[in-house]
């Protein structure tokens, strides 16, 4: 099964970059620490110590494979000509129809949705209902709450 296409800005990519040289060049020198200090106490059979840090040890191995085979698989969004219709890269204005308030967003791929920091999927509800639009048009977006309208003020 072929692995799935990871959607990044070149910030997002550079990210986890970063992270995986973080996770081997750092973390896997303190976990190899960690289970040398373990195994210098030692019987193996119970010690808690060696099995924290194994396991710790594999949950990272685990992390170092997924963000190579997510960075191996990456599609880099880079900025196109704008064209006016809301993709991914694209920062775009929104006002809540209902509670007139608007809001800012950026649309990328959901590997670097951080709705706190107002980026959000491509896959997410309001992400979906916004992308191919253009400015003007009002979109509805399917919540729990109910239909949430939201008219999109600008696209860059």
């Amino acid at each position: 099964m072929a692995d799935k296409k990871t959607m990044l800005t070149q910030d997002g990519y550079d990210k986890l970059v970063e992270k995986l040289d973080y996770l081997k060049s750092v973390r896997r020198i303190e976990i190899s620490e960690r289970l040398n200090a373990a195994i210098a106490l030692g019987d193996l059979s119970e010690n808690s110590e060696y099995d924290d840090a194994k396991n710790e040890q594999g949950r990272l191995e685990s992390e170092i494979i997924e963000l190579e085979a997510k960075l191996r698989n990456s599609d880099i969004i880079h900025a196109t000509a704008n064209t006016g219709k809301v993709m991914i890269g694209s920062t775009v204005t929104v006002r809540d129809v209902e509670l007139d308030e608007e809001d800012t967003y950026m649309i990328v791929g959901s590997t670097e949705a951080d709705p706190d920091n107002n980026k959000i999927s491509d896959e997410s509800p309001l992400g979906v209902a916004l992308l191919n639009q253009t400015a003007g048009v009002t979109v509805q977006v399917h919540a729990p709450v109910g239909i949430i309208e939201f008219e999109i003020l600008d696209v860059k």
